[in-house]
């Protein structure tokens, strides 16, 4: 089935962050509780067509900011050569910098440097990945920003109440095509509005509850749980995700 559209009706909720009251989180419910799951190696065809192993692997990740590429840094010298397809390539030299200056993880043979392509016995995918399922760890603490944090958004927002004062809206959303930047129309195929990744057993905000409580905290999380009980409870079509409500159809 060809990818949906992304721009329908959603069910958003704000609330004041239990931890920061100059806080407000916005929080798109139709995504959190959609059945989305990543695909890659069970029917990803990757960003571009001739790269479907690549998953979105292909471009290499930016750093978010120094911090996140100092702790990746940590990650990546405890990488073995079991772990690491590439290493005697990347080691020492697994950062660039892109046209604009920005700093990334460096692109070899057309995908990212820690990508491990088809018929390594360590498996296919990103290094940094199995090697924190290896040790029962988060991948989220070895992987950059952007990579973990995929297929949430976050995004922050200064918002005048009118009052002469403001407060910091955090808004937490699907990663869509558009999260990509202008880029992501010439994407060849794109997996959060494909009905192929909304096979979950279970709703988004479950399955994805360690990189929630990473984005907004577990008090937060707390408060965003029962919200999302209340929203699939509903059951209320009209919000539904697209991609989730096509692919209950097909069942």
């Amino acid at each position: 089935m060809p990818e949906l559209s992304v721009q329908a009706p959603r069910a958003w909720v704000e609330f004041t962050d239990p931890a920061n009251d100059q806080q407000v989180l916005r929080c798109d419910l139709t995504w959190l509780t959609s059945r989305y799951r990543c695909i890659f190696g069970a029917g990803c065809q990757g960003i571009y067509a001739d790269r479907p192993d690549d998953g979105c692997c292909t471009l290499g990740a930016h750093f978010s900011d120094k911090a996140d590429e100092r702790r990746v840094a940590k990650s990546v010298r405890k990488l073995t050569a079991d772990d690491w397809q590439l290493r005697d390539v990347g080691r020492k030299d697994w950062v660039e910098v892109d046209d604009e200056g920005e700093r990334k993880t460096r692109v070899v043979d057309g995908a990212c440097v820690f990508h491990n392509r088809p018929g390594f016995p360590g498996g296919t995918g990103c290094a940094l990945h199995a090697y924190a399922l290896r040790r029962g760890e988060e991948p989220l603490r070895h992987k950059p920003d952007v990579c973990w944090q995929l297929p949430l958004r976050r995004r922050y927002r200064d918002v005048d109440r009118g009052d002469g004062t403001s407060y910091l809206e955090i808004s937490i959303e699907e990663y869509d095509r558009g999260g990509w930047g202008a880029g992501g129309h010439d994407l060849d195929w794109y997996c959060s509005a494909n009905t192929e990744a909304h096979v979950a057993p279970d709703p988004l905000y479950l399955t994805s509850a360690g990189e929630l409580v990473e984005l907004i905290g577990q008090p937060a999380y707390d408060v965003l749980v029962p919200l999302c009980e209340e929203q699939l409870a509903r059951r209320r079509s009209l919000t539904v995700h697209p991609a989730t409500a096509a692919r209950r159809r097909r069942a």
